[in-house]
C-alpha cells in the first residue's frame, strides 16, 4: 500500500489519534515512574542535638514555626565533611558574631555521614567557637538521602525570619549574605507599600565568572559538562536565572513556606525544582553576584551524577507539565 493510499484510507485520523494517545500516555506512565517523592523523615530525623550548659549534649523536637528573637537562620547540608567544614564554619560564625544584630542559628543537616560530622560540629561549637546551646544544632540523618533533601528538611525546621542554605565547602564568602539580606529586605519594603507579605528569594551568582580563570582553568571535560547542563537548564528549565546551582541562596519565611513543603527532588537537582517552583507561584527573585572560589573534595561524581542530573532535569519538567507534580500539593 503506497504512502498516498494510506494518508486517504478513511480511518487515516482515526489511527493517527489513537497512536499519539497511545505515546501520551506512554509518556506520562514513563514519567510517573521515574518522579520523585521525598522518603518519609525516621523519627530520630525529626530530633535535633545541641551542646547543653554543661558538658555534654541535649536532644530535642525540631520547631516548626518561627521565634520572633532570631533573624537568620543558615542550613549547612553536608555529608562527610570533617576535612572542609571547619574553614566554612569559621567564616561564618565570625560574621555572624561580629555583624548580625540579632539572634542567629547554623543547623548542620548530617545527610548520613560515616566520619563523624555530627560529632565533630557539636564538638566545635563548643570548644572552637564557645556557643551557647541551641545556636548551631545539628539534624542527622540515619540514612542517605541527597543534597536537596538534607537541604528541605533544614530549612522546614528553622526557626529565623530568613534561612540561607550555604554549602558545607566554605566555597562561598559567607559576608556576602549582606547582599542577599539586603535585597530582600528592599523587596519587603515594596510589599509594605501595597499591605502585603511578600515573600522573595535571592539568589548568590557565579555567573559573572564565566571567563574567569576559576571557570577557564577547570578540565575540559568539567567545562563540556558545565555548558551541557547550563544548555538543558534553559531548554527544559528555567530561562530567566543565569545561575541555578550556587550553594548560597536567601529564602524569607514566606517564600519559604511556598516552596520547601511542595519540593520532591532529593538528590543534586533539587536548585531547579525551587526555581521552577519559585517562578510558577510569582516569587519575586533577585540574582546577586557574590565571590567563590573552588574547593576541592567535592562529593559529586562529575560523570555519573552529571548524566542523572540531567535525567532528572527532564524528569521535573515533564512532570510538571504533565501534572505528575503539582505545585501547589503539599507533599
Amino acid at each position: 500500500m503506497s504512502l498516498v493510499s494510506i494518508i486517504q484510507h478513511p480511518h487515516f485520523n482515526l489511527y493517527l489519534s489513537t497512536a499519539l494517545i497511545a505515546k501520551v500516555v506512554a509518556i506520562y506512565f514513563l514519567i510517573y515512574l521515574f518522579s520523585h517523592t521525598p522518603r518519609e523523615p525516621h523519627p530520630e530525623e525529626l530530633e535535633y542535638t545541641t551542646i547543653d550548659s554543661k558538658v555534654g549534649t541535649e536532644r530535642h523536637k525540631l520547631p516548626t514555626t518561627e521565634e520572633d528573637d532570631i533573624e537568620l537562620s543558615v542550613v549547612v547540608p553536608s555529608y562527610n565533611e570533617t576535612s572542609r567544614i571547619l574553614i566554612m564554619l569559621k567564616d561564618a560564625i565570625n560574621y555572624l558574631q561580629i555583624h548580625m544584630k540579632h539572634k542567629w542559628e547554623i543547623i548542620i543537616v548530617d545527610d548520613g555521614s560515616s566520619d563523624g560530622t555530627s560529632e565533630y560540629c557539636l564538638k566545635l561549637s563548643r570548644d572552637e567557637f564557645n556557643l551557647k546551646p541551641g545556636q548551631l544544632r545539628v539534624i542527622k540523618f540515619s540514612e542517605n538521602r541527597g543534597k536537596g533533601g538534607a537541604v528541605r528538611q533544614g530549612m522546614l525546621h528553622i526557626r529565623g525570619k530568613y534561612g540561607l542554605f550555604a554549602d558545607a565547602d566554605g566555597a562561598s564568602k559567607f559576608s556576602d549574605v549582606s547582599k542577599l539580606l539586603s535585597n530582600i529586605k528592599e523587596m519587603e519594603k515594596h510589599a509594605k507599600k501595597s499591605k502585603t507579605r511578600l515573600p522573595a528569594v535571592a539568589l548568590g551568582s557565579r555567573a559573572y565568572m564565566v571567563n574567569t580563570e576559576a571557570v577557564i582553568k577547570r578540565s575540559l571535560l568539567r567545562n563540556i559538562l558545565m555548558y551541557g547542563f547550563h544548555g538543558l537548564v534553559y531548554v527544559f528549565g528555567i530561562r530567566s536565572i543565569d545561575d541555578t546551582q550556587c550553594g548560597f541562596k536567601l529564602f524569607n519565611r514566606e517564600s519559604i513556606d511556598l516552596i520547601f513543603p511542595y519540593l520532591h527532588t532529593e538528590g543534586w537537582i533539587f536548585d531547579v525544582e525551587i526555581l521552577i517552583l519559585a517562578i510558577k507561584k510569582n516569587i519575586p527573585i533577585k540574582e546577586i553576584p557574590i565571590s567563590w572560589h573552588e574547593v576541592g573534595g567535592s562529593k559529586m561524581d562529575l560523570k555519573i551524577d552529571s548524566l542523572m542530573m540531567a535525567k532528572d532535569l527532564v524528569i521535573i519538567r515533564l512532570a510538571y507539565m504533565l501534572g505528575i507534580y503539582k505545585p501547589n500539593r503539599r507533599i
